[in-house]
């Protein structure tokens, strides 16, 4: 069963930093990133990623603040986000898209910028 499994949500004051992690089950994935889906608003890209992280795409409102990064060898995708401001709440999905073109969702990991 193709999983993907997100961690490391968490609330944490305007400018601070967080890491987020989310586990493959299966070595798959040619494209791998991120969305968030803010509170009342809809789902929406935040990063991608290529298989050899030779692409990087990242939404205009966390370029300069947030990095994408995948280690193959162990499945993982990565989002470090800095400087993270009370717009950045949300529930942040992981994203995976298969060699086959199959899109993939993980359960979502909440994270809460608040003073």
């Amino acid at each position: 069963q193709v999983q993907l499994v997100e961690s490391g949500g968490d609330l944490v004051q305007p400018g601070g930093s967080l890491r987020l992690s989310c586990a493959a089950s299966t070595s798959i994935f040619n494209v791998l990133g991120w969305y968030r889906q803010p509170p009342g608003k809809e789902r929406e890209l935040v990063a991608t990623i290529s298989k050899f992280s030779s692409r990087l795409n990242y939404a205009d409102s966390v370029k300069g603040r947030f990095t994408i990064s995948r280690d193959n060898a162990k499945n993982t995708v990565y989002l470090q986000m800095n400087n993270l401001k009370p717009e950045d709440t949300a529930v942040y999905y992981c994203y995976g898209v298969s060699r086959q073109g199959t899109n993939y969702w993980g359960q979502g990991t909440q994270v809460t910028v608040s003073s």
